[in-house]
């Protein structure tokens, strides 16, 4: 098997060279592949990403405008049999990682969450996010029917198959909403386990703010309610597919 982490990058020249190194040197339990995505940066983001892709060997997509971190995880989706998303910076432990994929190798899971609010994870979080956090995983498990304790995690890892056949369009953090909504339109089981997490402040380089948190109320409605199952996907696979009854063979078989 074979692992694709999609990796956003905008505006992070600070400790950017640092991050990849980090990252690069995190145990992983399956061969990776790397695709960092520049989202138009305007600081040096670009050109270290340049000069380090011939030491890492990583494959860079760069945007000619600012289209979003929804657009970049949409461009950045390729050919690893499971995907996972990466930020660049240290807020997520790439340590975490072989943990969060452990039920996909072991064929006990579509989808794993990292949460970030789970009860044996001890940091102390921002006050204001926390709660917005909390208020949008709450809405969106009343909607989606899934229950989850942080549906705005960083930390999502798929099936490929399962989030290739997604027909997503969002272009900045409605990503995350759109990605659980639409899950919860499929029979993909689904494992949330904690992750360790190290938040920082809009002066430390945050992007997301409180347009993001409004916009998030319309996304919550738009995609559990308003889009349908045949618009969410293209050629959904059938062990997916909640019309289809499926044994745990049909999952054994499918994941060879």
């Amino acid at each position: 098997m074979k692992l694709s982490v999609i990796v956003p990058v905008y505006n992070e020249e600070k400790h950017l060279s640092e991050v990849i190194d980090y990252l690069y040197n995190a145990p992983c339990p399956l061969e990776r592949e790397w695709i960092f995505v520049n989202d138009y940066s305007k600081d040096q983001s670009g050109e270290i990403l340049r000069q380090l892709q011939p030491k890492y060997g990583y494959k860079l997509i760069e945007h000619t405008t600012n289209l979003g971190k929804g657009n970049a995880v949409i461009n950045g989706i390729t050919t690893g049999d499971i995907i996972i998303i990466q930020d660049a910076d240290y807020e997520y432990d790439p340590n975490d990682v072989p943990a969060l994929l452990e039920p996909l190798i072991q064929n006990r899971a579509d989808v794993v969450y990292g949460s970030r609010f789970k009860k044996n994870v001890y940091q102390v979080h921002r006050t204001y996010h926390y709660f917005v956090n909390r208020l949008l995983t709450i809405l969106s498990n009343m909607l989606s029917g899934i229950y989850l304790t942080d549906m705005e995690t960083c930390y999502k890892a798929f099936r490929s198959d399962l989030l290739k056949s997604m027909k997503l369009t969002s272009r900045r953090f409605g990503i995350e909403i759109e990605l659980t909504a639409y899950i919860a339109k499929t029979s993909a089981r689904i494992f949330e386990l904690p992750i360790a997490y190290y938040p920082r402040t809009r002066l430390q380089g945050k992007k997301i703010n409180w347009k993001d948190g409004v916009a998030a109320l319309i996304h919550l409605v738009k995609f559990n309610l308003l889009v349908d199952k045949s618009e969410a996907f293209t050629q959904l696979p059938d062990r997916y597919n909640p019309l289809k009854k499926k044994t745990q063979k049909d999952y054994i078989r499918h994941s060879l």
